[in-house]
């Protein structure tokens, strides 16, 4: 079970002592985003970026798993992307996910000067991408402390995002109430096959928000098997009371 500690609307210290305090509370994996600006409240508010973040995290932490969900395509060059993942890596001691996507906010694109385009280029180039980074992976000296990072994709589009993950990811990452898990995880397993690829291979991660023992319980019946809460900042820190609702669930089992 994991938390998206988002950099938004918080101060450093306040997001370093969330870091620090989710880790005590025996979360398995600490994500952040991939934006410039904040995604809610006010759009101009406090935000951090996430590549920079993610160094940092790796030093203050000792055991939970990092990654981001998810790095756009759209303005981080794959083996760039690689090579920073890999120096995360060793920071954190072997603990880095990379986490990617095509990307989507616009506003991201525009003002850092990155071409949006379609979502057709988008896949595009995440499809072009994921060889890359799995490439650079394998020249880079010293070479990241696994064997192989895990690459988590996020996305649920049917015809080329699912796809990619068959092909490419150990995690997958969406959203959406447990008939659209089932629906797509149904989609994934028929990529899988076509990929000859084992669907058990893949870990199912799924986006939930404040909700009901029984809503978790669904979630974990329909196939889930790692759920990750999204907690934004605030002037006062984070409330970590949706990660500790999700922990006590996740204990009782």
């Amino acid at each position: 079970m994991s938390a998206q500690l988002q950099p938004q609307h918080a101060d450093w210290p306040s997001m370093r002592r969330a870091w620090v305090e989710a880790e005590e509370l025996g979360v398995d994996c600490l994500f952040d985003w991939d934006h410039f600006f904040p995604l809610r409240g006010d759009p101009d508010g406090p935000h951090f970026e996430g590549l920079a973040v993610l160094a940092a995290m790796a030093e203050v932490t000792e055991r939970v798993e990092i990654g981001s969900l998810v790095f756009s395509v759209g303005y981080r060059n794959p083996d760039y992307l690689a090579d920073a993942m890999r120096t995360v890596d060793h920071i954190s001691g072997g603990r880095a996910i990379l986490g990617i996507g095509a990307g989507w906010k616009q506003r991201d694109y525009d003002e850092y000067g990155y071409e949006f385009g379609t979502v057709r280029d988008r896949l595009d180039a995440l499809e072009q991408a994921l060889p890359r980074i799995e490439r650079r992976w394998q020249r880079l000296n010293p070479p990241p402390l696994r064997d192989r990072i895990p690459i988590l994709i996020g996305g649920g589009g049917v015809k080329r995002t699912l796809k990619l993950v068959a092909r490419h990811a150990d995690i997958w990452h969406a959203f959406g109430n447990v008939d659209v898990f089932r629906e797509k995880s149904a989609i994934l397993d028929e990529h899988c096959a076509a990929e000859g690829r084992d669907p058990t291979t893949i870990e199912r991660c799924w986006a939930v928000g404040s909700t009901t023992g029984n809503g978790y319980d669904a979630l974990r019946d329909a196939g889930v098997t790692h759920m990750t809460v999204g907690l934004t900042g605030s002037a006062s820190g984070y409330d970590l009371g949706p990660l500790r609702e999700l922990l006590e669930w996740r204990d009782a089992l």
